[in-house]
């Protein structure tokens, strides 16, 4: 499946959810479901090449555990564990003492996310789109990371929502931080972007 045509299903999908509304909501929950899966994946790298990795992640939240068994939790008992088990335990790894860098990247995620859906049952129809397309251990998905960062992006612009996520291009990046060059305060995008490059590196 094409970058633009897997936005666009899940998208469409939750187009149907009655907690969701606008485009800005659908690429901020797109974003933190398209994330978990993207680290799952680095973290099946790391098991492999890092010696004595350990994930920073409890068993039960890491996405191999939860999402990605296509028959698994759907419905209110998703809804229920992504609100109240699955987000309040990711957001404490940001300032949580002795996480790992890795954690806290994760932690920095879900710091300002939040899970729009209310319909349990298109929860996990997203969920079982991006299970099927999205891996980031395949060397052609892997190039494709910028690809769904920009068709984010355009999307917002063409939604008319790119005032709150829209790096500018005139922005100046230091030591991996983009620096507004009109001295704003750091675009959403732009910190997705710093989250999810930490990822492929």
């Amino acid at each position: 499946m094409s970058i633009g045509t897997l936005v666009k299903t899940i998208q469409d999908i939750m187009r149907k959810d009655v907690g969701v509304d606008g485009d800005a909501q659908r690429i901020s929950q797109m974003v933190w479901l398209i994330f978990l899966k993207i680290f799952d994946d680095k973290e099946q790298e790391w098991q492999l090449t890092v010696s004595g990795y350990q994930s920073p992640l409890p068993s039960q939240l890491r996405w191999t555990n939860w999402a990605k068994d296509t028959e698994g939790i759907t419905g209110e008992d998703l809804i229920d564990f992504v609100n109240n088990e699955l987000f309040p335990s990711l957001k404490k790894l940001a300032t949580a003492a002795g996480v790992s860098p890795h954690g806290k990247v994760v932690g920095s995620v879900f710091e300002d996310a939040y899970n729009y859906m209310k319909s349990g049952i298109l929860l996990r129809q997203v969920i079982n789109t991006i299970k099927a397309d999205v891996d980031f251990n395949s060397s052609t998905d892997r190039h494709l990371f910028n690809n769904i960062y920009e068709k984010i992006l355009s999307d917002l612009q063409s939604a008319g929502n790119a005032g709150e996520y829209y790096t500018p291009r005139g922005d100046s990046v230091h030591g991996g931080y983009t620096q507004p060059a009109t001295g704003r305060a750091h675009s959403r995008s732009g910190l997705w972007y710093r989250r999810f490059s930490y990822l492929c590196h």
